[in-house]
């Protein structure tokens, strides 16, 4: 069997990991792929925009019987649809469906729709109509802007001038170009945040175990919010809780989308906000989350492989999902100025004692090799996930290793794990 992975970041390294370890698999391909992921797999690299066809031509000239889609750009362009077009077997949701994701216009009013619990929130595309709405609240609100942002996209303000300027920015200074042309601007919610995962076929639906990812650049939750500085898992995530978010959010997705004939297939992320118990939806994703993958898969027992054909051919409910017992963290490893500008080419040192060290993985995302040297090529650099019998335990392991690393401005978290909210 041949599987090819798009994308090149840690996600994607800790999916070809993972599907590495599937003896019945001859060959892992990745597009674009990165310095880490080429140990495992033939990396190639072919434009993955708007047009697939070179991509498709890749796969057929190659064999490859399974496509598994990492970030949310290609799903956003429709690549699902062309493939299915193609004949081509594929994992992930059709551009409609993705539209969760790729629209969070689209999804509160989606969410509105079908009673799913969610902040309160108005759309805006006039910048004046937005300034005069954030004034007349009691409370400053979060701004988000409707299309795709990296993650960057959320403004938590703490004034309402801070929520005006953050509109004036991506109406008027349009920092993220269409993406911008509407606006939400939605009640902040207060409590503890929780990453919920589910894999489904369009007919049933298993959840993953609970992780929980830390977005803000700086400890402790401060500073701009990014792709994500860290993750672990389990998240404290109680039986009595787990039920609400499968009987009010979950099932009430699943069922908002088979009404509005659209056919899921893939991951479904719900970043949620618990706040007095109740869960309440902040957004969605349609693909695997980064870094929550790197702390996930690692405590996955099943066959990956397995569940994504299940999925393909709609008999997940024939899949047993199994996990180890032991917890994951994963810190990342950035480089100085991310999320905003940073320089890269800078030179990664340690990484041989890491690979040595028990109980221990390291997921490369922004990393070119030259020679024999490894060197930062983006802002999130890698990730380094320990593993341990509780969170405590992983969270030393990892931290442990990240001591053997450095490049010039390395930036990282040092509360990963320790500020769990709820």
């Amino acid at each position: 069997m041949k599987v090819l992975v798009i994308g090149g970041g840690g996600r994607e390294h800790t999916l070809c990991w993972k599907i590495f370890q599937n003896p019945e698999v001859q060959d892992i391909f990745c597009i674009p792929g990165n310095a880490g992921i080429q140990n495992i797999a033939h990396c190639a690299k072919i434009p993955c925009e708007k047009d697939f066809s070179q991509v498709a031509q890749f796969i057929k000239e190659n064999k490859i019987d399974l496509t598994i889609v990492g970030p949310e750009a290609p799903l956003a362009d429709g690549i699902v649809d062309v493939f299915g077009e193609e004949g081509l077997k594929i994992f992930g949701p059709t551009k409609e469906a993705a539209r969760l994701e790729t629209s969070k216009v689209y999804a509160k009013n989606f969410m509105k729709k079908y009673a799913i619990p969610t902040a309160r929130f108005e759309t805006f595309s006039a910048l004046d109509k937005a300034l005069t709405y954030i004034d007349k609240q009691d409370e400053p609100p979060v701004v988000k802007v409707d299309g795709l942002a990296g993650g960057k996209g959320a403004f938590v303000a703490k004034s309402k001038e801070v929520a005006m300027d953050a509109c004036r920015k991506i109406i008027q200074d349009k920092i993220f170009g269409l993406a911008g042309e509407r606006i939400v601007i939605e009640e902040k919610l207060k409590g503890g945040e929780i990453s919920f995962f589910v894999l489904t076929d369009g007919k049933s639906v298993k959840p993953l175990v609970s992780s929980k990812d830390h977005k803000p650049l700086y400890d402790k939750g401060r500073g701009p919010n990014t792709g994500g500085m860290g993750a672990f898992s389990p998240a404290p995530l109680k039986p009595y809780l787990f039920r609400k978010i499968m009987k009010r959010v979950v099932i009430p997705t699943l069922q908002g989308l088979k009404k509005e004939k659209i056919v899921y297939k893939g991951v479904l992320y719900f970043g949620l906000m618990i706040y007095s118990g109740e869960p309440f939806v902040l957004e969605y994703n349609c693909r695997f989350g980064d870094p929550e993958t790197q702390v996930t898969l690692p405590r996955l027992g099943s066959d990956v492989v397995d569940i994504f054909q299940a999925i393909d051919q709609e008999m997940l409910e024939t899949i047993d999902l199994r996990w180890r017992s032991r917890a994951a963290t994963c810190v990342v490893l950035a480089s100085g100025g991310y999320p905003d500008s940073y320089e890269k080419g800078k030179i990664i040192k340690g990484l041989d004692e890491v690979s040595k060290i028990k109980n221990v993985f390291t997921f490369y995302a922004g990393v070119k090799r030259e020679n024999k040297n490894f060197l930062t090529d983006g802002g999130r650099v890698m990730g380094i996930t320990g593993m341990g019998k509780n969170l405590k335990e992983s969270a030393k392991a990892a931290y442990r290793a990240i001591q053997k690393i450095y490049f010039e401005g390395m930036h990282y978290r040092k509360d990963i794990g320790c500020t769990r909210g709820y």
